[in-house]
Formats: structure tokens, sequence, C-alpha cells
């Protein structure tokens, strides 16, 4: 769950994207409050709301005065376009790099990641027979 080497306020709002991302928050749902979240995570209120603001900030939620906290609608696709080019960022831009030091061709390159994606895909529904994504730690009513 939370771990001592990042900003555990980080690590709040990572939760919460994670959960949208994955459709465990909708759009237009509502979140946990901050004390749910400091509650529940054994945390300081101020921590979590600094957490849940930072999403507010980035336009992922948003505050209806008096109720909650709330997805936005179209948070799932700025996360998902947002991560998507993290991800060229951190790992393909890497792997190109490293695949032209070695003289790998796009082909050769194409072939890796299918025969990784394949085996990827036999151990996915090995693992996920019977087990739920980690998340927040938390599902929608239940705190």
């Amino acid at each position: 769950m939370i771990d001592d080497t990042r900003p555990i306020f980080l690590q709040i709002a990572e939760m919460v994207e994670n959960d949208i991302v994955d459709g465990v928050l909708a759009e237009e749902a509502q979140v946990p409050s901050t004390n749910e979240f400091a509650a529940f995570h054994r945390i300081n209120p101020a921590t979590a709301a600094k957490g849940v603001n930072r999403l507010v900030d980035d336009g992922i939620l948003y505050k209806k005065r008096g109720i909650g906290m709330f997805v936005a609608t179209g948070a799932r696709a700025v996360l998902v376009a947002r991560r998507r080019e993290d991800f060229y960022e951190q790992f393909v831009r890497p792997l190109a790099s490293e695949a032209r030091k070695l003289g790998i061709d796009h082909g050769q390159l194409a072939a890796m990641l299918a025969r990784e994606s394949d085996a990827g895909l036999e151990n996915t529904s090995h693992e996920s027979a019977g087990l739920e994504g980690a998340g927040t730690g938390w599902k929608a009513g239940a705190l």
C-alpha cells in the first residue's frame, strides 16, 4: 500500500489515478473523503488532502461544495494520454536506443515484443483467476 520511499501525498494521488484508469472509479463517481483516506491508510488528513487537491488542480477531480470530490468528465482520457506519453519517454525511447546499439532492427524488435506479449497473456490468465487489482485498497462504498 503506502511505502516510505516516496511522498505519501503523491502515492494517494497515484492510487486515485490508478482507480480511474482501471475503471474502479468512473467519471462523475464520488471519491472517498480525505478523512476516509486518512483513516484507511492511517495517515494525516492534511496529507490525504494534499494528494486529492493535487488531482483537483490537475482537473482530474472536482469539488461539489458540501458534498465531496468527484471524478471529472474526461479524466480517464487525460490520464491515459499522460501515461502513454510517460510510457514512451520512460520505456520506448530507452528500448529503441538500446536496440540500435545492439543492431536489433524493427522486425526483430517487434518479434521480441510479440513474444513477450504472448508470454504475458499466458501469465495474466493464470494470475488473474480470482484476484482483483490492488488499487487504493478500497472499493466504492467500502469506506
